[in-house]
């Protein structure tokens, strides 16, 4: 039987292959807007690593979706901004950025579970402020970090906005997933192909 993980991620198609948890949440626009209500969030959520397996999410709500739809898009005007771009038109988006850092994530605790080893748990339900907190502060630390930004890319798949950090040997990656868009490429370079030896 699968996982609930493995069902939510299958139901809305979630992508977790950017390298970091703050590109994983640009992921989440593409091809259409996975969190546009409070289900495919809380799914995202719970497979994205930001709370531990099984913790329960009944409580996310449609108003957290927006919140994190915010956090998205400051993020995505942050990462796809060229760093010589007129700082005061992002001084907006790098404060809201700066705020939404600021709450202390979930704070984990080890307890012992039903086979005596033990795991991890948060110390009660998770509120939205601190989930968009860890967040925010993965964005802080990719925009500040000059190694990290300098491995950023945007796919080569055709229509595809995802950026992904290619960590690579060579830096050579060229798409989001090769499973994804890599074989998309590959399937339309076979047909081209195809096509030329028809003609």
């Amino acid at each position: 039987m699968a996982s609930e993980a493995t069902l939510a991620t299958a139901s809305y198609e979630l992508r977790f292959d950017a390298g970091r948890i703050c590109l994983d949440l640009l992921a989440t626009t593409h091809p259409c807007e996975r969190l546009g209500a409070a289900e495919p969030l809380r799914a995202w959520i719970a497979v994205s690593g930001l709370v531990p397996a099984g913790t329960p999410l009944r409580h996310v709500d449609a108003s957290w979706a927006a919140r994190f739809r915010e956090l998205r898009d400051l993020t995505g005007r942050l990462v796809h901004s060229p760093q010589a771009a007129d700082p005061r038109r992002l001084d907006h988006a790098l404060a809201r950025l700066n705020e939404l850092a600021r709450p202390a994530p979930p704070a984990p605790r080890a307890v012992r579970g039903e086979d005596g080893t033990l795991v991890r748990e948060l110390h009660g339900p998770p509120d939205c402020g601190a989930l968009l907190g860890a967040v925010a502060r993965d964005a802080v630390e990719l925009l500040t970090d000059p190694v990290a930004r300098a491995c950023l890319r945007q796919c080569e798949g055709d229509n595809c906005p995802i950026v992904y950090l290619d960590t690579s040997r060579g830096r050579r990656r060229r798409w989001c997933s090769s499973e994804i868009c890599g074989n998309r490429e590959r399937v339309a370079r076979h047909r081209r192909r195809a096509a030329l030896a028809r003609a």
